[in-house]
């Protein structure tokens, strides 16, 4: 039995098809085979955050995903957010709001809070506390952060894309 397998992924809409080890994670695949490598690798036993991405509209922490799970499902990593290149409302908000220091759990923040924008269109605050909450950050201090999906929430509202 092989412990090499070609696989076909479904990522931020594109299809992508390549030779990976059994135990190569998700995370791993999207960064040396497919060369998105806006998910970032933290903490590598999903506690963190930073790894998280989409899976058929689920946050999920790609570091705990091996690659094979992911065939079949929709992936979208943090690149994938942005609508033909330009920024989501999530993102702009995380701009504006300055929720964001030096990057790294960014990505990871993005994604999970597109996941619970989706599920929860109108959040109150403690029920963003909570999303975030398995993200870390050293830098924001998470109110920014906080202030930021709350402000995403009012955009999509008020655009009316809830």
């Amino acid at each position: 039995m092989s412990d090499r397998h070609n696989i076909s992924l479904n990522v931020n809409g594109a299809d992508y098809s390549c030779e990976i080890d059994a135990r190569m994670t998700l995370a791993d695949c999207l960064r040396e085979k497919l060369d998105l490598t806006g998910t970032h690798l933290g903490c590598e036993h999903g506690v963190c955050g930073a790894c998280t991405v989409l899976a058929d509209g689920d946050a999920v922490r790609s570091c705990l995903m091996f690659a094979v799970q992911a065939q079949c499902m929709e992936i979208t990593t943090v690149e994938g957010l942005a609508n033909n290149g330009d920024l989501s409302p999530l993102q702009e908000a995380f701009r504006d709001n300055h929720a964001l220091q030096c990057g790294f759990c960014t990505p990871g923040m993005l994604t999970t809070a597109e996941a619970f924008l989706r599920e929860n269109p109108s959040p109150t605050r403690a029920e963003t506390e909570s999303a975030i909450s398995g993200n870390l950050c050293r830098c924001t201090g998470y109110i920014s952060v906080v202030d930021a999906i709350l402000d995403a929430a009012d955009r999509r509202r008020d655009a009316g894309s809830e």
